[in-house]
């Protein structure tokens, strides 16, 4: 009996150690990971007596479809207010929504670059007390990304806005696109991305 339980212990003891270093060597992302990804830029600028604040919400959810490549689905929340210090203020509002797909250049490791396409889709209203304005927007873009896993299961992202095509609608005869490359630092946004 004590040689079946010292069996059953050693057992145990090395399944829990093999399973210790499968976990060590999970950092970073392989097929059939979902993901949970997530933006958050706040601004605030005052000149005078003039302010604006703005708060963008972008929670998002991704699945790796292979060892590379993952589809991604984001939705995007906005809000902010501007004051002119003399008594006016125009309040604006936005909802958009994207999809596209994330090629992921080093994806198992702790560092990995990504490069994808995404379409977007988003509207935006203001409202300055008198009238109300919509301004729609389709784009498409090919953001670059970084990546860093911090542990097993959450990472450190930074997205630049790469290339983009925006055509945008205000409601007028006139719709105005918009066609560029923006690798500046202005064009950065930080993230997180979690992996279930």
């Amino acid at each position: 009996m004590k040689k079946i339980i010292l069996t059953v212990a050693a057992v145990f003891a090395l399944t829990f150690a093999n399973a210790q270093d499968k976990k060590e060597a999970s950092e970073g992302l392989s097929k059939g990971d979902v993901l949970l990804t997530g933006d958050f830029n706040f601004s605030s600028a005052t000149k005078g007596d003039a302010k604006a604040d703005d708060l963008t919400l972008s929670p998002g959810l991704g699945y790796m479809m292979s060892d590379n490549l993952a589809i991604i689905g984001q939705l995007s929340i906005s809000s902010g207010k501007t004051d002119d210090g003399a008594g006016s203020e125009v309040k604006n509002s936005g909802f958009g929504i994207a999809a596209g797909v994330r090629y992921f250049l080093t994806p198992a490791s702790k560092f990995s670059m990504s490069i994808g396409a995404e379409l977007g889709y988003a509207s935006n209203k203001e409202d300055d007390g008198i009238a109300e304005s919509t301004v729609k927007t389709t784009s498409l873009s090919v953001p670059l990304g970084l990546h860093y896993f911090v542990s097993n299961n959450f990472a450190i992202s930074s997205t630049w806005g790469g290339l983009g095509y925006a055509s945008v609608d205000d409601g007028s005869t006139d719709k105005a696109s918009d066609f560029g490359l923006s690798v500046g630092m202005s064009s950065i946004s930080f993230g997180l991305l979690y992996k279930l």
